[in-house]
């Protein structure tokens, strides 16, 4: 792992793959974030149930950028792949780059691509997504799946997003969005349990003000302002029902999930998907919010 970063979570993920366990393979061997479902399901998803969705909820990101065949794109915090993988079967012509900090994880994710499609090419670049090697004015679509709260800077993502793209070009993320009441609780975990627990060091302060000033600041106009919360809630039923098969699991691993869960069924916490276009050199009209709440 590279030094600075440290995510408990994954060490026992790929722990338990190590030691073949095929239901934690299922769940998370191409994609390490929540699912989306259309409706909530009776019961605690299977594993296979998980896995399928959590590829929609990659395909409800990406899809927000409006990814089109020849267009170059990074995914950062990218994982085992799967978000990468994702769009290469659905496009051509494109250019798939991508980027984490831990290696182990990239490893992985180039033991379990298989060749890209005629057209497409697929690369994995270990790299911090605040200092990304890439050329400016490279990109059309940068991706941040579920992983931005782990970054040292937003305001520094931003700007090195912005550095990448293309006028025009699109950043698309997902994150945990609290609400303003919210903030004295997310800003105590910064310190215990949320930069030494199970999920590693993790930052959930970013209001959806704040996103809306750091985006502005860094030039980028808003698109997509999406609400996902409920399509998401069967994801935690689901931990639950998975964590009997990691005995190594932290007390701060049911803590954590607990509290997010308690807060997202409350409103206060919101899964949202949040998309942008870096400005061209005349102004652009930003195009209305869809579903916003702060």
């Amino acid at each position: 792992m590279v030094q600075g970063s440290r995510l408990p979570y994954f060490d026992t993920l790929l722990e338990s793959f190590d030691a073949g366990d095929t239901n934690v393979a299922e769940a998370f061997g191409r994609h390490v974030h929540w699912g989306y479902w259309e409706q909530e399901p009776e019961s605690a998803p299977t594993s296979a149930e998980f896995a399928r969705a959590a590829e929609r909820l990659c395909r409800e990101v990406w899809e927000s950028a409006g990814i089109r065949d020849g267009d170059r794109v990074v995914d950062v915090g990218c994982g085992f792949g799967g978000t990468l993988v994702s769009v290469e079967a659905q496009r051509s012509g494109v250019t798939l780059t991508g980027v984490n900090i831990d290696h182990r994880q990239l490893l992985r994710a180039a033991r379990m691509t298989k060749a890209a499609h005629a057209g497409n090419t697929l690369a994995w670049l270990c790299a911090d997504a605040c200092a990304l090697p890439l050329a400016a004015v490279s990109c059309d679509v940068v991706l941040a799946v579920e992983c931005i709260f782990h970054f040292p800077d937003r305001r520094r993502f931003f700007a090195e997003a912005w550095r990448v793209l293309k006028p025009g070009g699109r950043l698309a993320l997902s994150d945990f969005v609290p609400a303003k009441v919210l903030l004295p609780v997310t800003l105590a975990a910064g310190f215990w349990p949320g930069s030494r627990g199970f999920y590693g060091k993790v930052d959930m302060r970013c209001t959806a003000h704040r996103y809306a000033k750091l985006a502005t600041e860094a030039g980028f106009l808003p698109l997509l302002d999406r609400d996902i919360t409920r399509h998401t809630l069967p994801t935690y039923p689901f931990l639950r029902r998975l964590s009997p098969r990691l005995p190594a699991l932290r007390s701060s691993a049911v803590a954590e999930t607990l509290f997010a869960e308690l807060a997202s069924r409350l409103g206060l916490l919101r899964y949202r998907i949040l998309t942008y276009r870096k400005r061209v050199s005349e102004p652009e009209p930003a195009a209305t919010a869809e579903r916003a709440c702060v």
